[in-house]
């Protein structure tokens, strides 16, 4: 029967990106209502939601506001909503998740009282424990704080982002005062009291409210409360007509230092009469509005709970996860990783499989004096990474060494700048990204003098090359010397170090544009050979979704009658399960002890299976304005695996949500069937 013709423009059809975010975040913080995770897990979760939502702050939120300021009001290209619209819809769903995440604090920290382990304020101790206080003020807070007064000599201060700040309000001789008092983020946030029968857990700034009179001697404190301000740093970086852009990047990063600040966060558990008209002198001053102010009934910024976790762990070891430690695999552990390269393809799949091979890779090839040339991209590396190392080494021994360091990843472009340098130092040859382009792909190339000539092997990942994170997000890579396959990737290389047009590839999908293209080609051919066959099926893994022509393309799929699953970890800007539009589309999500972060596309092909990992997203910024790498899997063993794995995440039932037809999440669970956890299956298959 002919299908009815349906506007698939149709905003209903679609979530809001900004939205879908805030629920990957409520997904986060759920972690720590699960009672399968440990105590202090639930903690992290927390502190993980709160370091998501900074950076939510910090750049989607900071970019709606610029563009609201500048009067740019052109409506998102999905829901069709204006900046303004945007904004009034995102604070009124984030106070409603910020009031679940303190609601679960509450509870962990309830739980964390039954194991004698008290968080308290200086108003709730004993006369003991308020001495001990009066000491840790008086030796370690006191001599680095500094308060500044606000009056006719004394401008209000600059205030820096994501600082614990006290707004005190004084008065001498009947005559009101006002001071801010930033807690300095050098010194500790909390301390901890050791009694016989239980530990206290104290905040600076509680122990600063208690002792406030000995910093404003000859005056009367009438009152005073925390606030934290966060600002933009989604400043625009100029790339045009800059001759060093290592010089453009520095002053960018002391620009993002002082931009706009874009949320007010504010202690509400202290009140005064004059509350208000403090709450408005501050939105004054850092020209705010009532939408970006957050009145929260607890501590300020819950990131610190990471730092608090890792001294808890000593007096409950029984309340963190098990150690998992990543296997090494077998067939390298008593092979060169050349020689077994040489022979197949190896596919890995981090964090359950090590690192290891892959620092291996680069490592043996700088002491192997066979080697020529060592070419690498660099996105977001460790402080201490294995990597820097053996490329300085590798220069220095005259090897060629090209390596691409991205500056403009975001947050890590100290970092990089810091790297390039060093790099360039040691006689490495060192290209600053693209122009216009962030470059996110993630690949190494190895060149090595052979009886043949040369011989190249690749290694082509999800993620980064950062040992750190590999233990901590879930990614999978190849290492390869498929000739074709090496021929791209050197083509690639080539293409990014000197001046090309893009190559044409034989089995590399790359972006900006092309890898889109490629993989609407794809989703066509499954529509063609569901009509044909009725056996279409697609399943994509990633951790977002926005591109709204991928979007309309996968409806297209659905309305053809092809299966899609998605495994879409954070923004989903897709509604799946709507009739005669996305009726055959699943979306499921998993939230678990490993960030998931490979990226995977399946396309059943009338069985001739097409299997790609891949750097990038389904997200529009990944198709048009990075450069992105696309890769197949070509074994059929290590296919037939990553296939498995796929399906596995699909089963899950303890750790997936599952989005509706309504735009909201639930959460699956194992009912009468058999619990499946897929990390948790993968973590007991090493």
């Amino acid at each position: 029967m002919q299908k009815q013709s349906i506007d698939l423009h149709n905003p209903d059809y679609y979530q809001n990106r900004e939205l879908s975010w805030l629920d990957f975040n409520e997904r986060v913080l759920a972690e720590a209502e699960d009672p399968t995770n440990p105590l202090l897990e639930k903690l992290r979760f927390l502190s993980i939601g709160s370091s998501n939502l900074d950076e939510f702050f910090k750049v989607r939120v900071a970019g709606l506001q610029d563009q609201l300021k500048l009067g740019f009001l052109e409506p998102d290209s999905k829901k069709q909503w204006g900046p303004e619209k945007q904004l009034i819809e995102i604070s009124k769903k984030n106070r409603d998740i910020v009031a679940y995440q303190y609601d679960l604090l509450d509870r962990t920290l309830a739980e964390l009282d039954e194991e004698k382990i008290v968080f308290k304020r200086t108003k709730e101790l004993d006369e003991e424990e308020l001495e001990r206080a009066a000491d840790i003020f008086t030796k370690h807070i006191k001599p680095a704080i500094t308060p500044f007064g606000v009056d006719a000599y004394r401008p209000f201060p600059h205030l820096n982002d994501g600082v614990i700040h006290l707004f005190v309000r004084l008065k001498k001789s009947g005559s009101p005062f006002i001071a801010i008092l930033p807690v300095p983020p050098l010194i500790q946030r909390f301390h901890v009291l050791e009694k016989e029968n239980e530990t206290v857990i104290l905040f600076t700034e509680d122990i600063l409210f208690k002792f406030l009179n000995e910093l404003f001697i000859g005056y009367t404190v009438d009152y005073s409360f925390t606030f934290r301000i966060t600002r933009n740093a989604d400043l625009e970086l100029q790339e045009e007509g800059a001759e060093d852009l290592l010089s453009v990047i520095e002053d960018y990063l002391e620009k993002r230092r002082t931009g706009m600040a874009v949320r007010l966060e504010l202690d509400s558990r202290t009140t005064s009469p004059t509350f208000k008209e403090d709450l408005a002198y501050l939105m004054k001053e850092l020209d705010l509005l009532e939408r970006d102010v957050y009145h929260i009934e607890g501590p300020l910024d819950l990131t610190v709970f990471s730092k608090i976790i890792s001294k808890l762990q000593s007096y409950l070891p029984n309340e963190v996860f098990k150690r998992f430690t990543p296997e090494y695999p077998s067939v390298l552990k008593n092979h060169d990783i050349f020689e077994t390269a040489d022979k197949q393809d190896f596919f890995l799949h981090h964090p359950f499989d090590s690192f290891q091979p892959v620092i291996d890779l680069v490592r043996k090839a700088v002491d192997d004096p066979n080697t020529i040339a060592i070419k690498q991209t660099l996105y977001r590396v460790s402080n201490e990474s294995p990597f820097i190392d053996a490329l300085k080494k590798a220069a220095k021994k005259d090897i060629q060494v090209t390596v691409l360091v991205e500056l403009k990843a975001r947050f890590d472009e100290a970092n990089n700048v810091h790297w390039a340098k060093e790099l360039e130092e040691a006689g490495a040859h060192i290209i600053y990204g693209m122009k216009n382009l962030k470059t996110h792909s993630k690949a190494t190339l190895i060149v090595k003098k052979d009886h043949n000539g040369f011989k190249q092997y690749a290694h082509l990942g999800t993620g980064n090359y950062n040992e750190q994170t590999a233990k901590l997000y879930t990614d999978m890579g190849l290492i390869t010397t498929n000739e074709k396959i090496t021929k791209d990737v050197s083509d690639f290389f080539n293409y990014l170090s000197g001046y090309s047009e893009q190559p044409d590839y034989d089995y590399l999908h790359v972006s900006p544009f092309e890898m889109r293209d490629n993989f609407i080609e794809s989703i066509e051919q499954e529509i063609s050979l569901h009509k044909k066959y009725g056996n279409g099926h697609i399943i994509a893994k990633m951790n977002s979704l926005t591109d709204k022509k991928m979007i309309i393309k996968l409806y297209e799929a659905s309305r053809a009658g092809v299966k899609v699953d998605l495994i879409i970890r954070g923004i989903c800007c897709l509604v799946p399960g709507i009739p005669e539009v996305s009726e055959h589309i699943s979306v499921h999500s998993i939230v678990g002890r490993f960030l998931e972060h490979s990226r995977v596309y399946y396309f059943y092909s009338n069985g001739q299976e097409e299997l790609y990992l891949a750097s990038a997203d389904m997200m529009t910024r990944n198709m048009t304005k990075r450069v992105e790498l696309a890769f197949p899997i070509m074994d059929e063993k290590w296919k037939r695996y990553v296939i498995n794995i796929l399906k596995l995440y699909l089963y899950d039932n303890t750790k997936a949500w599952v989005l509706g037809s309504d735009k909201k999440y639930t959460k699956r669970t194992p009912d009468d069937s058999k619990p499946i956890g897929s990390q948790r299956q993968l973590m007991d298959s090493f």
